[in-house]
This record gives C-alpha cells, structure tokens and sequence, in this order.
C-alpha cells in the first residue's frame, strides 16, 4: 500500500473537480489515488480528497517531486516549482 499525501485544506480537490482539472475521468483519478497515493478517504464510504500538488505531478509523471511532497519536503526545488505553478504557499 502506498501511504498518501498529506493534504493541506486548500490544496483539497473532489475527484470530480481534480478529474475535470487533469482532463481525466472518474476512474482514472481513482485509479491514480490508489497507484500513487494523491488522495485520501477520511471514512469508508465517504468522499475521496485530491491533493492539487500531486495531482499535478502525477500529470507530468514527475514522481521525484511526488514523492519528496510526500515526505514533507515542500521547499525544495523540485517540489516549490508546482507550487509555484499552482499559486500554493510552501
């Protein structure tokens, strides 16, 4: 199992929003949620949470930066760059 990224609230998007943003479906976000880790599930059956940042990295197969914003390593270059893309505080 792949341990998700940490989320911070304004970074949240719902699958339907996250799904319209990367030009996906459903399935595909949901499918990268369990293969990568860029979602989270508070409770079973509740609503799935998208991580923008990851969401994004994954759109550019940029799994380094994944996996240094999973570790909490927000101000390295590599992962400030989506950040900075976004508009998103470190």
């Amino acid at each position: 199992m792949v341990v998700p990224v940490l989320i911070r609230r304004d970074e949240c998007l719902s699958i339907k929003r996250a799904a319209y943003h990367a030009g996906k479906n459903d399935r595909t976000i949901r499918r990268w949620i369990k293969r990568h880790g860029i979602g989270r599930q508070s409770a079973d059956g509740g609503p799935y949470d998208v991580s923008l940042p990851a969401l994004e990295m994954v759109m550019h197969g940029d799994m380094p930066a994944l996996e240094m914003l999973r570790e909490g390593r927000r101000s390295t270059p590599e992962v400030r760059r989506y950040l900075d893309f976004l508009g998103l505080p470190e």
